[in-house]
């Protein structure tokens, strides 16, 4: 059974004033004569009450823990492989409710141990920091053959004046 944080604290349950009104059971079986023994008791079990509180506890979370590492899938990409990235994470576009959820694609160039990648553009650049497996999309094998040859990928952080923007809007235009 439980115990409620205040009997772990005062080693008793608190009596709540509509317990008073409306006598209960413990209020009715209430003892003047033996109550100073019975809390000097509860004192005495007390540390043991608190230590199998920590115990369930435990255990609560340990089954919890179970319970969801069960359902999740850790995703390990490949050095070569085409990912998207969350815009959330790098917020590199304006987010919202119309705002991109992906961006991308990006190249795995290195694969670390603990599920976090580096990066690159498609124009071979390398993105300066590493990123969490769980900001990453798998790039299906069918949006990989549906890009166009010859477009110009280019990292979201350079910038651009307005010719050569004019000038990469052209050759996308030819592309098409």
């Amino acid at each position: 059974m439980g115990e409620t944080p205040f009997s772990l604290v005062y080693g008793t349950e608190a009596v709540i004033p509509a317990e008073i009104r409306v006598p209960t059971q413990r209020i009715l079986a209430f003892d003047t004569e033996n109550n100073s023994s019975i809390l000097r008791e509860n004192l005495n079990l007390l540390e043991e009450r608190r230590i199998m509180a920590a115990i369930r506890q435990a255990n609560a979370k340990q089954k919890m823990a179970k319970y969801y590492n069960k359902r999740v899938r850790y995703v390990q990409f490949k050095e070569g492989d085409l990912v998207l990235r969350d815009n959330e994470a790098s917020r590199q576009e304006k987010q919202g409710k119309l705002g991109p959820r992906w961006e991308g694609p990006y190249k795995v160039v290195k694969a670390h141990p603990n599920l976090s990648y580096t990066l690159s553009a498609p124009s071979g650049e390398e993105i300066p920091q590493t990123w969490n497996a769980k900001d990453f999309n798998q790039m299906s094998q069918s949006c990989v053959s549906s890009l166009p040859a010859k477009e110009k990928f280019f990292p979201r952080w350079q910038k651009f004046n307005h010719k050569q923007k004019i000038e990469m809007a052209a050759d996308n235009v030819e592309l098409r």
